[in-house]
Formats: C-alpha cells, sequence, structure tokens
C-alpha cells in the first residue's frame, strides 16, 4: 500500500478509537460529582494538591495512582485546572488542582450550580444502548425501548427519579437570573404567559421578579405541580400538554420539555 493510503487508515482508526472512547469523559465527570470533588476542591478556597485531595475524598492509598490519572484525564477535558506548588522539600514540586467556570457549576452550594442537570443527563446515558434496538422497534423513545415506559410513566412509579429530575429542571432553570433582566425587549407588551413543562415554576419565578407585570401559569403534570406555592402573578396548573388544551395567554415557553418526550 502507498504511504497516502495507509496514512489515511491510520487517521481513520485513530478516528474511530477516539469516537468509541469519548464516553470515558463523560464517565470521568459522573465519577468527580458521585465524589462530590468539585467541593472538596472549593472548600479550601485554594489549590489543593493530589494527596490532600485523596485525603479528603477518603480514597485508599493504593488508588492515588488511579486518582492522578483521573485528574490528568478531568484537567485536559478543562474540568479543573493545575498547577505546580511547593513540595514537602525545596526540591520537590506537587501538582495541586483549581477548579475552572465548568468546575465551580458543580459546586453544590453555588447559586447557579447545574449539578443536579449534568448528574442526571449523566445517568440517562443508559437509554442510548438501545438506540439501534428502538430504530428497529415500535417504540416513540429510546426511553421506552429501555425501561418499557416513557420517561413520565417512569418518573410516576419511581418518585427518587422524580425528585432527581425536579431539581436538574429546577438547577438548569436558574440559569437564567443570569439573563432575564437583559432580555426586556422580548418581554414587551406580554401580559401573560404559559410555561408549558414548567415543572416546579423556577423559571417563571425568575421572569414574575424580574417583570412584576407579567401573570406567569406553569402547565405541568398533576403531581408535579401539587401542592406548590402561589402568588399573585404565578399559578400552577396540572394537566398533560399532549391531551389537554394549554391554558390561554400572550405567550408560550417551552424551554426544554421537547427533549424529554
Amino acid at each position: 500500500m502507498d504511504p497516502k493510503g495507509a496514512r489515511e487508515l491510520f487517521d481513520g482508526q485513530a478516528h474511530l478509537y477516539n469516537l468509541t472512547f469519548n464516553y470515558v469523559n463523560s464517565m470521568a465527570v459522573k465519577c468527580a460529582m458521585e465524589l462530590g470533588m468539585a467541593d472538596k476542591i472549593h472548600s479550601p478556597a485554594r489549590p489543593i494538591t493530589l494527596s490532600d485531595l485523596a485525603s479528603a475524598l477518603e480514597i485508599q492509598p493504593a488508588k492515588t495512582i488511579g486518582l492522578r490519572r483521573l485528574m490528568r484525564l478531568l484537567v485536559h477535558s478543562g474540568l479543573f485546572s493545575a498547577a505546580k506548588v511547593d513540595g514537602a522539600t525545596q526540591e520537590q514540586e506537587e501538582e495541586a488542582y483549581g477548579l475552572t467556570p465548568s468546575s465551580t457549576l458543580l459546586v453544590k452550594d453555588h447559586p447557579n450550580s447545574v449539578a443536579p442537570y449534568v448528574l442526571l443527563s449523566l445517568n440517562s446515558i443508559t437509554s442510548f444502548n438501545s438506540l439501534s434496538k428502538w430504530f428497529k422497534g415500535n417504540e416513540l423513545t429510546a426511553y421506552e425501548t429501555t425501561f418499557g415506559m416513557n420517561l413520565w410513566d417512569y418518573m410516576e412509579k419511581n418518585p427518587e427519579i422524580a425528585t432527581m429530575f425536579n431539581k436538574a429542571m429546577e438547577s438548569d432553570s436558574e440559569m437564567a437570573n443570569l439573563v432575564v433582566k437583559d432580555c426586556k425587549p422580548i418581554f414587551e407588551g406580554i401580559g401573560s404567559l404559559v410555561d408549558v413543562g414548567g415543572g416546579t415554576g423556577t423559571f417563571c419565578r425568575i421572569i414574575c421578579e424580574t417583570f412584576p407585570g407579567i401573570k406567569c401559569t406553569v402547565f405541568d403534570l398533576p403531581h408535579v405541580v401539587a401542592n406548590l406555592p402561589e402568588t399573585e402573578n404565578l399559578k400552577f396548573v396540572g394537566g398533560d400538554m399532549l391531551a389537554q388544551p394549554i391554558p390561554p395567554a400572550d405567550a408560550i415557553l417551552l424551554k426544554v420539555c421537547f427533549r424529554h418526550l
């Protein structure tokens, strides 16, 4: 084979292997979240060395080398930062890890933490294993192929998943606090708004607080909106968007509800 042909095949092999092992990055993030790594690195308010991080995470000494490899991957992907710091002696240097803008959003007590949303998404990867089976079958979604029911029915039977889902949607919506105040032209002339699939109403609460003249209604499944506190300009209506009329309003908000159908 000529050199050009061989090079193309090796490039193809490298590309395939890169696609094949892309999941490692996602699983590394999942591992970091389950260990509470962002919170531990955030706690000292300064970069933390590998040995201190291993101690804070209660990692067995024999697995420190594995932690080093994990941190190398997470630094390479940009989730954490790394810098050299003085070690035990003048001749020694250690690598210390800090937060980046991405991992800052994984700190649990951060006002804009999206940790619940990221963890929910990472836990949902299972359904992607059924994509080929889904294409051959009659189910509407790969989620149904994997779990035998759609996401909404599954959450109704598994309250802990529903709780995780609602927290995820709330955390994602909290980011709107950073931009809604700059979107005044978008909301001009709107007196009423209905958020379809608005969950526990986090996004609507932000809109109501920013634009008190807008009357907001959250329209979601009855068990999602049951007993949620209302205000003068925020109401909750239970119903199924696929089977019942959406409450009338000047504007309809559709955030990420289509992504989960």
